[in-house]
Parts: structure tokens; C-alpha cells; sequence
């Protein structure tokens, strides 16, 4: 399919996950550079057979040049392109490259340091095309000129497609955002800000995410970059888990590890001979567990060393899948968000300026059996004291059995029986004709409000094809865990009440003390609509930096960064 962007330039853009455009092609914003465009170079003209050889190439779709020569998903931008010079050569002028083309092959040959991949962009068949330019070495002909200015061109399409919005259709992979708002006209924009830009740097650092964790996810990139340059040696597994005060054999190469990794201070004093494990060293294997999503309570354990073992090349892969899904942002915030991050089990809410207001842990849907789905939405209102109107996948799963070993099962657990309209129908005990309605899902169950109800006392809604909202819970023990994954696919709340001040503080009236009120108060069902929507990202990524630079990994419970790997596998072009 083609992935033709065909737009006007962007607006600086904020959160979480994106992108499909009308069943043709890649498409996105770029706010244009802020540094005027140098003088403009022209375009170098080619002979006839010249001219015919650049179309033949452009009509095939095809170029045998390209580490992936089938570029016909951008045949249709690079024909526009060139059409725009009469099919001339603008990366060439006075037979040799422009600065502008130098300084994109430059960035092709380092795109590894985006979470890219070189190869994609020819990174190590430059120096031989430039060989074939240069004067003093061969004498160029026409056909070497083409060749080197349409591998530029597909090139750069490529390279800034894949910097901006991702190499992967995230709808793909079954997530469910929108790419619409982030489309290019890329022919243009090559054009009227590359050719002859006077900074191509300066343009491509706008073509980026603009967001601070893109960036410091950019960052950690580079540290476990140069990590992977010295991977030390594996850590000794152990057969029982090693506690504070006992010996560990190789606790100089654990503590030399931990100060690779910065979670121990390299000045830290650990004797060289010591094998016992304690003090420094003890804290240090604390905040690595913290980083990647383990107990922190100091226990050398196997997860531990696994953690520990994983190759820092497999981390600079996590990183890359992390920053590909930060291309995959929506075009514009639309207000104060609220961000969960699935694998980080982890809520986020912001402040107009992109300031942390608000933090706490969440659970999330069952993997493997009832996973959370990737989407954006609107919070437009909280009901406190809900009702919990009982799936019927639940009902059939869960209450029915439960009910044929328990026929006060309903009664004990605070369920009532209601119709289409959601009138009580009254049966207790349960007869024959209200059990088959039941089954039939002609009857529906649903949980009356107070303490005991699955929704807890308050639940916060952003109407959505999946039926997925936010919500308190009676099981708060779980929040306690370091793996939360427990609930049928909706967002359970640790702190409920803070999230609903925070939610409803643009309401007049709705102070801490009223939403306490309302929670804990004798009425059920009380719907607020809210006076301004909130925008609300659930995402997924692995890979969290923090604003402090401290970098966590998490377990990739859903299996999307394996499928998101195995998507980028194939090289061009990526599905889309």
C-alpha cells in the first residue's frame, strides 16, 4: 500500500501513541526549522538518457542500490519530488554532493544513535558512492550522479518517516491510534526545507517528538550503547537466594556490575577480596531491583541475576523499541493528560505545562487472558458509588459457576438480578425461569454500590469501543506486589480519592473533602460530568527514563515488544 503523507506542517505535539493514514501511507507534521534556508543551490540538469534513466527508476519502484530496494510505498512521493526540478538532480551541484546531502548521509550512518537502524538507510554503502563522485578518484558519470541523488531521496523519505512517526503501523499491532493529525507533505517538505537548508540538523531535531521523556529515553539510549561496548562477563546464578549477611562468591564482579549500571557509587567501598554481602552493595542491589520492576528487598534471588545477566545489546534493543512507540505520538494534547503505562503498571497525570501533579500504582488486565488495551480517550465523568454491571463473559465464567455450588451466592457477595432497563427483578431464591435468563443473558447482574463492590467507590469514565475505565478496588493488597496484572481489562486505582480531586478540580465545589463525602456517603450512582475533559493515553512501553535520568526496565508482560521486533524483522517496507 502506498503510505503517501499529504498535509500541511505541524503543531509541537504532546503524549502517547499513534498513527495509519487513510489506507495509503505514512503521514505526519513536522514544525518547519526555525533557521532560514541557505541560498538556493540549482539543480543539476540531466541529458535526455539521463533524465530517462532517473524516470525508469522512479516508475519500477524499484532500486537494486538500496539495502532494501523496493520502495514503492514512497514511489509516488520520490516521482512528485523530482517532478518538482524537471527531473534534475538536486543533491548534486558542480558534480559533487551538496552540504545538505552530506550532512543527511552523516545522519544515516549514525540513526543507531536514534533507535534506528543504519542499514535501513544504507548507512554502510555511502563511502563507496562517494568514491564514485570524487574527481580525483573516478570520474563521475551521469548514471553515478542519479544513482547517488535518488538513494539521498528515498533515503531521506525513509529516514525522516521512521524518525517522526515510527517504522510500524501501530494498528498493526492491534493498537488502537490514530496517525491522521501527523501528516507531511513529504515532497514539499524535502523541498522547502532540506535541499537547501542551512542546518539540516536544526530541521530533523524538529521532525523529532519534542516531549522531555523522548529525549531522555534518547539519552539512556547512548549510556546502554556504550554499556554494550564492555558487557562484562555473566553474574553466578544461585541455588538459593543469598540475604544480606551472607557470603556471595562473586560479590567483587556484582559490585563492579552495580557501578557500571550506576546503582552503586564508584567510590563506594567494597573490599576486592569480600564475599560477604552487606552494607553498599545490599542498597545498590535494592535500586536495581526497584529499576527493573522486582521486589526491592535486597535479596540476591535468581530473577535477580537474571535481571542482572541480560546483555546490555538487549537493552539497547528494549530502548529502540521504546523510542519507536514514542513516534507514535497523537498530533496535539488537547489539555492536562493522564498517562498509564500497562507494563510499568504505573499512573501518571500532568499539569498544562507537562509537570508531574500526580503519581501512583495501578493493576492492570490479566496477561494472556484479559490484556488492557492500547488507546487514547476522554475522561467526561466520575460516578462515585457504582453500580458494577457484571460482563456477561464474567457472568458466564465466574457468577454462573459460582452460583451452582452456591445459590447465595448472589445475596453473600451483594449481586441483585435486573432486566433490559435495569429493574431489579426480585427472586430470592433464585428460580428456575430468573437462573435461565440469566444464562440466556436476557437478565443481567449487577453489583450494588458500597465497599464490598468490584468498582470500589468511585469509577472514572472515557466512553470507548472496549469498555475499559478506571476504577477503586476492595483489593488493595494487591497494589503491594511488584507484577500487577489481576483485573479483566480495566485500570484499578491505588489512590482513587487523590485521582478524583485532581480530576474534578477545575469543578467548582469539589474539594477533597466533598469527593470523600461522595465516596463514603449513603446515595449510589452519583454522576459529575466534568467541566473540562481530560485526556487520558493508556501505552505500553518497557523502557521508562525518568525526570531524574534514572532509567527502568520493565518485564514485557503482553509480548507487544516481541511482536513489535518481529514486525521490524522484515525490513522495508515495514507493515503498514
Amino acid at each position: 500500500m502506498n503510505r503517501r503523507p499529504i498535509c500541511p506542517p505541524f503543531t509541537i505535539l504532546l503524549a502517547c501513541l499513534l498513527f495509519l493514514y487513510s489506507g495509503q501511507a505514512r503521514c505526519f507534521a513536522a514544525e518547519p526549522s526555525q533557521e532560514p534556508a541557505s541560498a538556493t543551490l540549482p539543480a543539476t540538469p540531466l541529458t535526455s538518457k539521463g533524465a530517462s534513466e532517473l524516470r525508469a527508476i522512479i516508475d519500477s519502484g524499484q532500486f537494486s542500490d538500496l539495502r532494501w530496494p523496493d520502495f514503492s510505498d514512497y514511489r509516488n512521493y520520490v516521482q512528485e519530488f523530482y517532478a518538482s526540478y524537471q527531473y534534475s538532480l538536486p543533491w548534486i551541484h558542480d558534480m559533487e554532493p551538496t552540504p545538505q546531502a552530506m550532512a543527511l548521509i552523516a545522519r544515516f550512518e549514525s540513526a543507531d544513535e536514534k533507535g534506528l537502524n543504519s542499514q535501513d538507510y544504507d548507512g554502510p554503502r555511502w563511502p563507496g558512492r562517494l568514491t564514485l563522485l570524487a574527481p580525483a578518484v573516478h570520474s563521475p558519470l551521469e548514471s553515478d550522479e542519479i544513482h547517488f541523488d535518488v538513494a539521498v531521496t528515498i533515503n531521506v523519505m525513509r529516514y525522516i518517516s521512521d524518525l517522526h512517526i515510527g517504522r510500524v503501523n501501530p494498528q498493526h499491532l492491534d493498537f488502537n491510534l490514530d496517525s491522521d493529525a501527523k501528516k507531511l507533505n513529504l515532497p514539499e517538505f524535502l523541498q522547502l526545507d532540506l535541499v537547501n537548508a542551512k542546518d539540516v540538523n536544526d530541521v530533523l531535531f524538529h521532525v523529532e517528538p519534542p516531549y522531555p521523556g523522548y529525549w531522555r529515553t534518547i539519552q539512556a539510549l547512548e549510556t546502554y550503547r556504550q554499556l554494550a561496548k564492555n558487557q562484562p562477563p555473566p553474574l553466578p546464578n544461585v541455588t538459593s537466594t543469598v540475604k544480606p549477611g551472607q557470603t556471595y562468591s562473586a560479590l567483587p564482579a556484582l559490585s563492579s556490575f552495580l557501578k557500571m549500571v550506576g546503582d552503586l557509587r564508584a567510590d563506594a567501598a567494597v573490599p576486592d577480596d569480600s564475599t560477604l554481602y552487606q552494607g553498599p552493595v545490599v542498597s545498590a542491589v535494592k535500586r536495581f531491583q526497584e529499576r527493573h520492576g522486582l521486589t526491592p528487598d535486597g535479596q540476591l534471588t535468581s530473577a535477580t541475576i537474571v535481571e542482572m545477566n541480560t546483555p546490555f545489546s538487549n537493552r539497547v534493543t528494549q530502548i529502540g523499541l521504546t523510542l519507536e512507540r514514542w513516534r507514535w505520538l497523537p498530533a496535539s494534547l488537547g489539555g492536562a493528560p493522564i498517562v498509564v503505562n500497562i507494563p510499568e503498571f504505573r499512573l501518571r497525570a500532568y499539569d498544562d505545562n507537562l509537570k508531574l501533579s500526580l503519581t501512583m500504582n495501578v493493576v492492570v488486565g490479566k496477561a494472556y487472558q484479559h490484556l488492557t488495551p492500547v488507546f487514547t480517550g476522554k475522561i467526561r465523568y466520575v460516578i462515585f458509588r457504582p453500580y458494577w454491571n457484571v460482563p456477561y463473559s464474567i457472568v458466564k465464567a465466574e457468577i454462573l459457576p459460582a452460583l451452582s455450588k452456591n445459590p447465595n451466592y448472589l445475596q453473600k457477595e451483594n449481586f441483585e438480578v435486573v432486566d433490559a432497563r435495569q429493574n431489579p427483578v426480585n427472586s430470592d431464591p433464585l428460580t428456575p425461569d430468573v437462573l435461565q435468563g440469566i444464562r440466556s443473558g436476557k437478565l443481567m447482574v449487577r453489583q450494588k454500590p458500597g465497599p464490598k463492590n468490584s468498582l470500589g467507590l468511585v469509577k472514572f469514565m472515557f466512553p470507548n469501543d472496549f469498555d475499559v475505565y478506571m476504577h477503586d478496588t476492595p483489593a488493595t493488597s494487591l497494589f503491594s506486589r511488584s507484577r500487577r496484572d489481576f483485573s479483566h481489562g480495566c485500570i484499578r486505582l491505588e489512590r482513587p480519592a487523590d485521582l478524583a480531586v485532581w480530576v474534578l478540580r477545575n469543578n467548582p465545589g469539589w474539594d477533597a473533602a466533598r469527593v470523600r463525602a461522595a465516596m463514603n456517603g449513603d446515595t449510589g450512582n452519583v454522576r459529575v460530568d466534568l467541566a473540562n475533559p481530560i485526556p487520558v493515553f493508556i501505552i505500553y512501553g518497557t523502557v521508562y527514563v525518568a525526570e531524574d535520568g534514572t532509567v527502568h526496565f520493565w518485564k514485557d508482560i503482553y509480548g507487544h515488544d516481541a511482536a513489535l521486533e518481529q514486525a521490524l524483522a522484515s525490513g522495508y517496507p515495514y507493515p503498514w
